[in-house]
This record gives structure tokens, C-alpha cells and sequence, in this order.
């Protein structure tokens, strides 16, 4: 009776016709002891990720990414090019702090074999970054070069820099206020309010900074009922202080006259009720904006051909999409895509993200290089239209290296206008061990089956058709 093992895609194995080998040790396992591995099985007993999930061109090209944010970042704080690109190759241990994060915060994702977008990235990296600069303002290049150290903050008096701008007296004296003491020697109510609620006073002096109003705001006027308001939502109070670094303005916007009818005109469209603790936390400044500046991105929406369910759809799992300008973001990019041969509606409800790429400097240079790969422009709209995020990917760090390996496969290049869906699994973790697996089987699978088929189902389909190989030969 013949042997057909479950083939897991950590581990290449040579197989044989009744049975396979593994490097240490021969194994041969009968049919009815045949398993699908449990859904976490690359997680560690503490659930942290496995070793085996992070390969060294995964962190190096996880690190490539992490470095072009951080000077990214850095360069809108007022660097230049040339002393932003300087102060991230010398911050070698923030670097390494930034990819651990990708991996806390995206550990589902690692463990499934899917790499993350470039936008998936940023979203992840650069909250944290604006943190690091609320809490230290014009010492952050200081604390990103010696990071983890803190450096001292009592610097010599120097002439003002792009990222080290004299504080006007306005900022000065609602940054004092801030550490202001009443009369009992404690902090002002609404300052003693907010650290009760969790935020440290250096945040609530960096939130001060950057919107000095909110020095000002009055504990039960303004302050107490926007956090009522928040933890009403279901938002743990936990999740309030970052809320509040982010957008601290949601405390000076009137609850009854535009927050409310924001939401209610958004729960219209199909926002959902139960979503909104999500939507808020990821988003808070889409309670912010004015009620016009929502109903221009809405219409756009419409005259894309969206309905009202998906035009709510998209807002609540994208809903910084209301912060794109619609001229000058939302319709530029409808037109490139559009000029492409895409399904805009389709492209929009399928991944709302790729409207904040920029067109130059990320948008064409892959529609260069799929055109340069052979690629008709028909061919390269049927691939985004059938996955939306592929222009989401790093050129350099993702469709390059995967379109290489592409090469050394045995499909034809019209498999990837089939399934672009191909470059949005990891190179390492999922695409190499599979196509091993079935090279050392002697089988032949789409690639759509190679790569979509869950552990359990992969592992079926090769013995199917290795069992088809055995009876055709037992037939003969």
C-alpha cells in the first residue's frame, strides 16, 4: 500500500513512489495517519512568532522598509535628503526596534506566509515615529541615533533648524500651562484628568505643541465628554490617550452639531454601528472633518459607480480615505488607473488603500516594470484589477526578488495575469518550500493551487495527484 505524507512547507523532502525521505530521519506514514497541521502550528508555545517565519531576506528586506520610513519621516520634519538618509544608517538599533514592531503588531499575517504591503508598513511605523517626536520634539534625531538610550534634553542654546523651530509665545505659554499647579499643589483639573486617564505629561506637553488650544480645553466642557462619548463607542479606555495624541481635537469639535450628524449621515451609507470602536481608533480624524469635506469624498465615491453598502464598506475598513483630496489624490489616480483598462469601482471596493500611493514615484515605476517584463498595459490592468494591493508593494524589496524566482519556475508569464495574487506571498515562507514540495513530487499543480490552498488542502491536493500517478501506473 502506498504512502503519501502530509508535505510541510518549512521542510523540503525527496520523495519516492511509496514513500519520502527527510534528511534525518526516514519517515513513511500509511494513508489513514494522513493530517492537516493545526492553524498555528509556526507559532511558539507563548505565541510569539516562530524563527522559522522570519527569514534573513525577509528581515532584510522588512529592514529596507523600516529605513526608507524612518527617513521618509524625518525628511517631512524638515532634513534634508542627504542628513536624513546620514542619521538612518547610523540608527542601526531603532531600525531593528521598528521590524520587531511589524512583527507584533502583524503576527496573524506572518503566520499565514503573507508578506506586508508598503502601506501596511507605514501604518504600522509611523504612529509610533510621531509618538517619539511628540514626546521628545526637537531632540528626536538625538533619540533615534542613541536609541534605546535618552538623551539629555538640556541642550546649549543653537540656531533654530528646520526640525528645531523656536517656539512662538503662543506655544510657549499653553506648554506652561500645561505644568501649571492649583491651588492644592496639584495639576490644573483637566491636566489631572487626562494623566489620571493614562496620558504621561510629556505627551500631553507634545500634543500641546503641535495644538496648543488643547491646554485650554475645559475638563466638563469639552474634555470629559469627548472621552464619554469615546468609551460609549466601546473604545477601552486603554485605547483613549492614543486617540487623543493623535487627534486631540475631537475634544473642541461639538459633539451635537458635527460629530453626531458626521456619524449618523456615515451610518446611512453603511458605516457599521458595531465598527465604529475600530474605525475611530484607526482613523480618529474622520470625526474631525467637516461635513462637507466627507459628502465631496462620498460623491466621488458615487460617480465611481459605487453603491451607498460598499461606498460604507470601504469607510469603515479605509476610512482615511476621506482625508485624500479629491482633485488632487482620489480623481489623478481614478485617471491613471482607468487609463489602464481597471474596474475603478472594483479597484476602490477591493482595496481603497492604493488611492494614497503616490502616481510618480510609486504608481508608474511598476507599471514600468511589468511593461518592461513583456507585459501588455490590458495585461497589467487584468492584474490589478484581480488583485488590488499589488501596487502596494515594494519594487525593490517584493516584486523584484519574486518576479526573479518567477523565472526559474515551470509556468508560462501569462500564469501571473492569472493569479498576480503571486506577490503577496511570502518568498521564503510560502513560495519557495511549496514549489519544492512539488518539483521533489513529480506533480503538477496551477500555480493558483500551489500557493491560495490552505496547509491541509496543499497537502491533499499532492496526494491526489500522486495517487493518480500510482494507479495510472498500476494500469498499465
Amino acid at each position: 500500500m502506498s504512502a503519501f505524507p502530509a508535505i510541510r512547507s518549512q521542510e523540503l523532502m525527496s520523495f519516492s513512489r511509496g514513500g519520502f525521505l527527510v534528511t534525518k530521519t526516514q519517515l513513511s506514514f500509511p494513508d489513514k495517519l494522513f493530517f492537516c497541521r493545526a492553524q498555528f502550528a509556526d507559532s511558539d508555545v507563548d505565541g510569539s512568532i516562530s524563527v522559522r517565519v522570519l527569514p534573513p531576506s525577509l528581515l532584510a528586506a522588512e529592514k529596507e522598509e523600516a529605513k526608507a520610513v524612518l527617513t521618509l519621516f524625518l525628511k517631512k520634519r524638515g532634513l534634508s535628503n542627504a542628513v536624513a538618509a546620514r542619521t538612518t544608517n547610523k540608527s542601526e538599533v531603532i531600525i531593528k526596534h521598528l521590524v520587531s514592531r511589524l512583527h507584533s503588531v502583524h503576527k496573524s499575517r506572518y503566520l499565514v506566509g503573507r508578506e506586508l504591503t508598503t502601506l501596511e508598513i507605514r501604518d504600522a511605523l509611523i504612529p509610533y515615529l510621531e509618538s517619539l517626536l511628540e514626546e521628545n520634539g526637537n531632540i528626536l534625531v538625538d533619540v533615534v541615533k542613541n536609541f534605546p538610550k535618552q538623551p539629555v534634553k538640556e541642550k546649549p542654546v543653537a540656531p533654530a533648524s528646520p526640525l528645531d523651530p523656536t517656539l512662538d509665545s503662543k506655544k510657549l505659554k499653553a506648554v506652561s500651562r500645561v505644568s501649571e499647579m492649583g491651588p492644592a499643589g496639584k495639576p490644573l483639573p483637566h491636566i489631572l484628568y487626562l494623566l489620571e486617564l493614562g496620558l504621561e505629561l510629556e505627551k500631553i506637553k507634545g500634543i500641546t505643541r503641535r495644538f496648543p488650544a488643547f491646554a485650554y480645553y475645559s475638563l466638563e466642557g469639552k474634555i470629559k465628554p469627548a472621552v464619554e462619548f469615546l468609551l460609549d463607542l466601546g473604545i477601552p479606555k486603554s485605547d483613549i490617550p492614543t486617540i487623543l495624541t493623535k487627534r486631540p481635537q475631537l475634544c473642541g469639535i461639538s459633539l451635537n452639531e458635527n460629530i453626531k450628524p458626521t456619524m449618523t449621515f456615515l451610518e446611512e451609507l453603511g458605516v457599521d454601528k458595531k465598527q465604529w470602536a475600530k474605525v475611530i481608533y484607526r482613523f480618529p480624524a474622520l470625526l474631525t472633518y467637516s461635513r462637507q469635506k466627507v459628502e465631496a469624498t462620498v460623491d466621488f465615491l458615487y460617480e465611481m459607480g459605487l453603491s451607498a453598502a460598499n461606498i460604507g464598506k470601504i469607510l469603515t475598513r479605509c476610512p482615511n480615505i476621506i482625508s485624500y483630496s479629491v482633485e488632487d489624490k482620489l480623481r489623478p489616480t481614478a485617471e491613471y488607473f482607468g487609463s489602464l483598462g481597471v474596474d475603478i469601482a472594483v479597484l476602490l471596493h477591493r482595496c481603497p488603500q492604493t488611492f494614497g500611493l503616490s502616481i510618480e514615484a510609486h504608481l508608474k515605476p511598476v507599471t514600468e516594470f511589468f511593461l518592461e517584463k513583456g507585459y501588455s498595459t490590458v495585461e497589467i490592468g487584468t492584474m490589478i484589477s484581480r488583485f488590488g494591493a499589488l501596487y502596494t508593494f515594494s519594487l525593490s524589496a517584493n516584486l523584484i526578488p519574486k518576479w526573479e524566482f518567477f523565472l526559474t519556475m515551470d509556468y508560462p508569464k501569462p500564469e501571473l495575469v492569472k493569479f498576480p495574487q503571486y506577490f503577496g506571498y511570502s518568498l521564503e515562507e510560502r513560495i519557495k518550500p511549496r514549489y519544492a514540495a512539488v518539483k521533489e513530487s513529480g506533480v503538477k499543480l496551477l500555480l493558483n493551487q500551489v500557493l491560495s490552498l490552505s496547509r491541509c488542502d496543499f497537502d491533499k491536493a499532492l496526494k491526489k495527484k500522486l495517487e493518480k500517478i500510482h494507479s495510472d501506473e498500476s494500469s498499465k
